[in-house]
């Protein structure tokens, strides 16, 4: 039990900091959770379920608020859904270590993107076209290369959203609402092999809607389109890191 509490405290800290930049936090908690000795399935198939309950909970404000761009959204899910398998596809025979340097490079330079870069800010909800053109474009981009490097593609649409010169804000509330789906999919493989603690679900679950409340609240009310920004830069930083260290080890 005190595990699972103590699961739950940290699910609720990174779940607040990760819904803001609209990005899952199961790729923080999935190691945090072996380390607490859960066993690699069962804390595999939790992150993800948790990161669907937190982007649930998260979207309902995000939704009401107005900043989920359902154009460019749909059209994402769709086709990153119809592409990631062929990117899995294309990984056989490759250079996976070479591939995910090649994606910590990636990250590397969209966090400098978010932390020095500013955007011309386009009026591209105006046209029906664009937010179209927008959609798919990221779609196909988000769905190969996740399905490509194993990742999950949501940490390439918020980036190249902020690029394309959407607001920050509905760049993230977009993504958010896209791993509710991404990552439902991604818990129901893991969870045909790893049994799930229902102590621990019942914690973590607490925490991530916890999280996932206050996350959205400070990003709708409190915070202003450049902190969104730095929030994101920061979190890109910590998931490249992540990755060196796994790549070191």
């Amino acid at each position: 039990m005190i595990v699972a509490a103590i699961a739950g405290v940290i699910t609720l800290i990174f779940t607040t900091l990760l819904t803001i930049a609209g990005v899952g936090a199961a790729f923080i908690l999935i190691p945090v959770f072996i380390a607490l000795g859960i066993d690699v399935h069962v804390a595999m198939a939790t992150a993800l379920l948790l990161n669907s309950i937190a982007m649930i909970c998260a979207s309902y404000r995000f939704i009401k608020n107005g900043l989920v761009m359902w154009k460019v959204a749909i059209p994402i899910l769709i086709v990153a859904t119809a592409l990631s398998p062929l990117g899995a596809y294309a990984s056989i025979g490759l250079n996976r270590e070479v591939l995910m340097w090649l994606f910590v490079a990636f990250l590397l330079f969209a966090a400098g993107m978010m932390l020095f870069y500013k955007p011309v800010q386009r009026n591209l909800e105006s046209s029906k076209s664009k937010e179209l053109i927008s959609g798919v474009s990221v779609g196909v981009f988000a769905g190969f290369l996740g399905g490509l490097l194993g990742v999950g593609g949501g940490n390439f649409i918020v980036p190249v959203l902020v690029w394309l010169g959407y607001n920050p804000k509905k760049a993230s509330a977009t993504a958010s609402f896209i791993v509710i789906f991404s990552s439902f999919s991604g818990f129901l493989g893991h969870a045909t092999v790893g049994n799930i603690s229902a102590q621990l679900l019942g914690f973590a679950a607490v925490g991530s809607a916890i999280g996932a409340i206050v996350g959205a609240w400070l990003m709708t009310e409190k915070l202003k389109r450049e902190h969104v920004k730095l929030i994101i830069g920061i979190v890109l930083i910590g998931i490249a890191a992540k990755m060196i260290w796994n790549l070191l080890n």
